[in-house]
């Protein structure tokens, strides 16, 4: 996997979704000295490309000032090679200037709508929907790639049709997020989605998205297609993740992941130390994370998907648990899109088989749907 530097900028966010648990109120912003700090910490760290993601909390708080000094000097570094940069942000704060100046560095957006307006903003609160969908077209209009995460809960699995087809009528592609239960001690365990009910959505959202493979891309199909085919996990969610992934916090603390952010037990170390891979090994974090990449090895060593699972995100285990002895609580969902995924691959090798002795396959028909080998190689 490619050398994952996130930056969380600020945990604060002006939007206030219902079963969001990733947010804080009064939350400090982080300085530019920072930016500058990583870019040292970065020099010795590791020799190959980075790939920076600004995430949050809302990272466009940071203001336009803060992102207009960072993204030359992460670009334009020596110290290191930087692949590119992504930004997740609900986009309510974007203006013209920003914009281009996201459009100049290339920035990947990344922002979240649930579906259509009535159901998003049920659970995101009265006017996401609008404010997003304006500054999308501001994006859209700079030239700036986005895509879009839709969450998923215990209520909008409800409307998994209509929200199918608001993301296919309007050509989104986007990722599949499942809202977990609360891991801060807020209030989001009545929207978590219970892991049999993700496992049927996935399914479900297969058998529609083979008639659709060229109108729109659901990434979480994409990679899971890919990673039965490979046999090896594609995204961060089916892989080894521990050290290919850390984020900064706004006071230049270091995490395994944008997820621990704020949570201090979770802190490997500071880029104002400039350590090295091995001074992060040697704090606590990594311990438990090393902890539930040995009880992965151990628990899930007679799963046959384990090669390309891996126990799913060690923090959705970690932390939602209060234990590194357990796996992703969405264990149940993969293993059902997994199988099905691996079921319906079989067969499509049977067909191929018999087509090589009895003569060629019957081709494709406009309407008909695409084959799952069609989307394991889908690029």
């Amino acid at each position: 996997m490619t050398f994952h530097v996130m930056i969380i900028p600020t945990l604060g966010c002006p939007s206030n979704c219902a079963y969001c648990w990733g947010s804080e109120e009064n939350a400090e912003l982080m300085d530019i000295d920072v930016i500058n700090q990583i870019v040292k910490w970065l020099a010795n760290f590791r020799d190959e490309p980075v790939h920076f993601t600004f995430h949050g909390g809302e990272p466009l708080l940071a203001g336009y000032e803060f992102y207009k000094k960072a993204l030359p000097l992460l670009n334009d570094a020596t110290t290191h090679e930087t692949e590119g940069f992504s930004l997740q942000s609900n986009l309510w704060l974007l203006d013209e200037d920003m914009a281009k100046l996201f459009s100049k560095y290339n920035v990947a957006v990344s922002t979240s709508i649930d579906g259509p307006k009535e159901i998003n903003d049920y659970q995101r609160g009265e006017g996401y929907f609008d404010k997003t969908t304006k500054a999308v077209k501001l994006a859209s209009d700079n030239d700036i790639d986005i895509n879009f995460v839709c969450t998923f809960t215990s209520y909008s699995k409800d409307f998994s049709d209509e929200i199918y087809d608001f993301f296919k009528k309007n050509g989104l592609n986007l990722k599949i997020h499942a809202a977990l239960p609360s891991l801060r001690g807020d209030n989001a365990d009545l929207w978590a989605l219970p892991q049999e009910e993700h496992g049927k959505l996935l399914i479900n959202w297969l058998d529609k998205y083979l008639y659709d493979l060229d109108k729109f891309a659901i990434m979480d199909l994409d990679h899971i297609a890919k990673s039965s085919l490979r046999r090896v996990g594609t995204l961060c969610t089916f892989n080894d993740c521990m050290g290919t992934t850390l984020a900064v916090g706004h006071d230049g603390s270091i995490y395994p992941c944008y997820r621990f952010v704020g949570m201090d037990e979770y802190i490997m170390g500071n880029v104002y130390d400039e350590p090295s891979m091995e001074d992060l090994e040697k704090s606590k974090a990594w311990d438990k994370l090393m902890e539930f990449k040995d009880f992965v090895d151990e628990d899930c060593a007679d799963c046959k998907f384990i090669k390309f699972c891996r126990g799913g995100c060690p923090y959705n285990g970690i932390v939602a648990t209060q234990s590194p002895r357990a796996v992703d609580p969405q264990c149940e969902a993969y293993k059902m899109i997994f199988a099905e995924v691996s079921r319906r691959a079989n067969e499509d090798f049977k067909k191929n088989a018999l087509a090589a002795f009895g003569g060629a396959p019957k081709l494709r028909k406009e309407g008909d749907p695409f084959s799952i080998m069609d989307l394991m190689t889908k690029m």
